[in-house]
């Protein structure tokens, strides 16, 4: 089913991309010049509109890309499960549909950060840089956390179908938005994720966390290609989060820490959802990456 256009925000461009499945994904475009093409990927639950103000600022330097996964906003869903494998399948096929072949910078929030850390096991030529943002590790996922995740996709869809949008983003963001975002676009974020279709999409999605361990697990000992590489970590420790912040943390410095080119920084202030809590920061630590690849022989 054709799926109605959504207004990416102002000076992003909205486009389709088919799959070699015949699906399409929704893509949001901005930017020109010869520099690196930054590709962020969201996190479980998060559509494209979750990059609306910072894709709008790194555009102003270079190319940027965002796009819709399977079943969020305005890209059609997928009938087969949404292993971290099909994942990266789909965003390997967005890039060769948009005629993307030279080497990306590749920006991944919280389930984000997994799913890049499979593309550059697979293509690491495609790679240019990293940006890990709270990403999600290993360490920190269980069994319980997996069907935790799934029944809180479940609640919100059932409070996007009867009018709790509001609930949800106070669920979501109990500290609020950081006020440098502006009401037009933080409305884009809610249309595209307090919805029923992006909690679904959510859902699916978290019904492969256990699965993908092992994926995870390994990805992390092997490393990432020896590229300029940053990894922001919230540092506010939400409820129940006490000892869960402290080893995610810790984790995320020691990954850092074996990459040659390699550095975390905490933000001491902010929460897990630092593209909306903390966008300067997640703004600032991309353009370090640009910055280190324009110069990078």
């Amino acid at each position: 089913m054709r799926k109605e256009k959504l207004d990416p925000g102002q000076g992003l461009t909205e486009r389709f991309v088919r799959l070699p499945d015949g699906r399409r994904l929704r893509a949001v475009t901005a930017g020109e010049g010869d520099g690196p093409l930054v590709v962020f990927e969201a996190g479980m639950s998060a559509p494209a509109a979750s990059w609306v103000h910072t894709q709008r600022e790194i555009s102003a330097r270079t190319r940027t890309l965002s796009y819709d996964r399977a079943g969020y906003g305005g890209s059609d869903s997928d009938t087969r499960e949404r292993t971290l494998d099909r994942i990266v399948d789909d965003l390997t096929g967005l890039l060769d549909g948009l005629g993307e072949t030279r080497p990306v910078v590749l920006v991944g929030h919280s389930w984000g950060g997994p799913i890049i850390r499979l593309f550059a096991e697979r293509a690491p030529h495609r790679v240019a840089g990293l940006v890990f943002v709270d990403a999600t590790v290993a360490e920190i996922m269980s069994a319980r956390n997996a069907k935790l995740a799934a029944v809180s996709f479940r609640v919100m869809a059932v409070l996007a179908r009867f009018g709790g949008r509001g609930l949800i983003e106070k669920l979501t963001l109990p500290h609020g938005v950081s006020p440098v975002i502006s009401a037009e676009d933080f409305a884009i974020v809610l249309r595209d994720y307090a919805c029923t279709s992006a909690m679904r999409a959510g859902r699916r999605e978290a019904a492969q966390i256990v699965p993908a361990l092992p994926i995870m697990r390994r990805l992390q000992a092997a490393g990432t290609p020896d590229v300029p590489t940053v990894c922001l970590q919230a540092g506010r420790v939400e409820r129940g989060m006490a000892k869960g912040r402290l080893l995610f943390n810790k984790v995320a410095a020691d990954l850092m820490a074996a990459l040659p080119r390699g550095r975390v920084i905490v933000i001491e202030e902010a929460g897990h959802l630092l593209p909306q809590e903390d966008p300067a920061a997640v703004r600032d630590a991309i353009l370090e990456i640009v910055d280190a690849v324009a110069v990078t022989p």
